[in-house]
């Protein structure tokens, strides 16, 4: 296996964090692949910038891998993922008041019906 690959991979700490925000694997169906494999695909996408055909074998089918991050980032899982890497708090990433920008900074949030 090529090194350059793998040294930006998971390691079995960083494995045993995410390992239990991941979601079961389908009743129906084949067996998922490896979750792990998945991410580190995904991770290795994003620090590349590669598009999704040009993924290497070593991280499995791109088609996977690509349907995988769809998935979870349809359903929450990333959003759980970071929440808890965030903070650590278990709340599913809601990082209270005083995290975030004082007040709603949204373009159109002052002129809302509710805010009259």
């Amino acid at each position: 296996m090529d090194d350059r690959l793998r040294r930006d991979d998971l390691t079995d700490d960083e494995w045993g964090r995410l390992a239990p925000l991941l979601p079961a694997h389908a009743r129906r169906g084949n067996r998922w692949a490896d979750h792990r494999t998945i991410i580190d695909g995904v991770f290795f996408r994003t620090r590349s910038g590669c598009p999704w055909r040009k993924l290497p074998d070593t991280y499995g089918n791109w088609k996977t891998v690509y349907n995988r991050h769809r998935r979870w980032s349809s359903d929450g899982t990333w959003e759980t993922i970071l929440g808890e890497l965030r903070g650590g708090s278990g709340d599913g990433g809601n990082p209270g008041p005083a995290a975030g920008p004082p007040g709603d900074i949204r373009p159109g949030a002052l002129f809302e019906v509710a805010n009259w």
